[in-house]
């Protein structure tokens, strides 16, 4: 099925701006016959005090031939208020898949959304037919059958769709779920397990009076991507969740379309940085914040075993600016607000007597000094226009053509004002150095990388090593409304 061209895009963009006069767009209010719209696990959570709402978890699944259907339907986005999207299996967020290392990957995709639809899995490294580019996006009423081993090791990895041009729709209406592989290595640390694992997708949403979200990629969004300022995670606005005075485990991905978290805790306590995107770190690090930009990852352990019970402790967003960046362009919602993202209320003292480990893992990183060749990419935003390198995304064009199993050198070069998270498949790199801007690496860049955020007049260097499949695959800006607009390039691997 043919893509609908970028200058359709716009101009139904610009007409719907025109007809709305720069108002947002309430999620259309969709209900399916035979379907179910209830939320993930079927009930209302109940409204906390001050205002907030308990936190959900995704109902779990293992992938070992199952179905995800996605549909318009309505869920829970906190104290009852029920709100319309778009869902995989009636769930906001998108049910969390487990697996380990080694199983079959077998699902059956199902789409009975309004546009097309493919599900990228994002941080692994499935062969290309699986990886979900947008060549092999459905339409409405047709399946995609996914099969593939698991080869990845250990990691919070995550699925969204990536229909090309509706990327960024999809995920704030509600497509996109987390993806955890175990495997023996990491079992061997005996982390936090259960209830005291705490999958978190931290997101920013725009709401009308009542608290449902709206949605307008219009006008200056198209530049700067759509922020909010309200905090969703899981799908539940401001949300809170009741713990023990014992040592959590922190999945966090950032499932943002553009906004950037600088993530820490009220009581200026530290977090213990175990993993990222591509699983374990090395060593482990304490530190008291941490930026990520929407696809990161953070594997962060949060001791509580000095708290009492009655402490309130806010996991939240810390103000920052962005030197060169135009943010909102003028909007209310800059880049870099402060917000308060989940609280968590101690509710009961127990015994806990976690080893926090600080050796990991033992990492086979690309060696840059065994690089065969280099490439520069520079990334570009003006006059409505996103691009990489002076070109906006074609569907069939090939852009790069890369040697399996070489190490090369490439560098991303920031010549615009927005940051740009910059997202590579089918592989992870190793982030070697930045330079302009802020000018150093930090804690959270080490290890395996899927993705590197830069700001304006950075570039970055990183050394890749594509070892896991050949075929045509991706790399883009993850700033959704980005790299919706052609901020995204075909790389063949062969």
């Amino acid at each position: 099925m043919t893509a609908p061209s970028r200058r359709e895009f716009l101009r139904q963009l610009s007409m719907a701006g025109t007809v709305v006069a720069g108002a947002s767009f309430l999620l259309p209010s969709c209900s399916n016959a035979g379907e179910s719209t209830s939320p993930g696990n079927g009930t209302a959570p109940p409204t906390g005090q001050d205002g907030r709402f308990l936190l959900r978890r995704a109902p779990e699944l293992a992938p070992n031939g199952i179905t995800v259907t996605g549909a318009p339907g309505t869920a829970d986005v906190g104290g009852g208020l029920m709100a319309p999207v778009w869902a995989l299996n009636a769930s906001v967020p998108s049910p969390l898949l487990r697996m380990r290392k080694g199983d079959r990957f077998r699902v059956t995709m199902r789409n009975q959304l309004p546009q097309e639809l493919i599900l990228h899995w994002h941080g692994m490294a499935p062969p290309v037919e699986m990886d979900g580019h947008p060549r092999f996006a459905v339409p409405t009423g047709g399946t995609y059958e996914y099969d593939f081993a698991v080869t990845d090791r250990a990691g919070t990895y995550w699925y969204h769709s990536h229909t090309h041009m509706h990327t960024g729709e999809h995920t704030y209406r509600g497509i996109g779920g987390l993806i955890v592989v175990s495997d023996d290595e990491e079992e061997r640390l005996r982390l936090p397990t259960g209830a005291r694992e705490l999958p978190l997708i931290i997101q920013d949403r725009r709401v009308d009076a009542s608290g449902v979200p709206l949605y307008n990629n219009a006008g200056p969004a198209m530049m700067a991507g759509v922020m909010g300022d309200e905090p969703f995670v899981n799908g539940v606005r401001r949300p809170y969740v009741e713990v023990d005075s014992a040592v959590y485990r922190l999945r966090i991905l950032n499932g943002a379309n553009a906004r950037i978290f600088r993530l820490a805790r009220s009581d200026n306590g530290p977090f213990t940085l175990i993993g990222n995107d591509g699983g374990l770190l090395e060593q482990a690090v304490s530190l008291t914040s941490l930026d990520m930009a929407p696809a990161e990852r953070a594997d962060l352990l949060l001791d509580l075993r000095n708290a009492n019970v009655g402490d309130r402790i806010m996991l939240r967003s810390l103000p920052f600016s962005i030197p060169g960046s135009m943010g909102f362009m003028g909007g209310a919602n800059l880049q870099g607000n402060a917000m308060d993202l989940l609280e968590l209320r101690v509710t009961r003292r127990v015994n806990d007597a976690t080893t926090i480990p600080t050796a990991l893992s033992s990492l086979n990183l690309p060696n840059p000094a065994a690089a065969v060749r280099e490439r520069t990419f520079r990334f570009q935003s003006m006059m409505m226009s996103h691009t990489i390198n002076g070109r906006e995304f074609d569907m069939q064009r090939v852009d790069e053509t890369v040697p399996f199993g070489d190490t090369e050198i490439w560098s991303f070069v920031n010549d615009s004002s927005f940051p740009h998270p910059v997202h590579l498949h089918a592989t992870h790199f190793r982030v070697l150095s930045r330079t302009g801007g802020r000018g150093q690496l930090f804690p959270w860049e080490a290890g395996r990388k899927d993705t590197v955020l830069m700001y304006p007049g950075e570039t970055i260097r990183v050394a890749v090593r594509f070892t896991a499949q050949r075929g045509l695959f991706l790399m883009h800006c993850h700033n959704l409304e980005h790299e919706d607009m052609g901020m995204m390039i075909n790389v063949l691997v062969e």
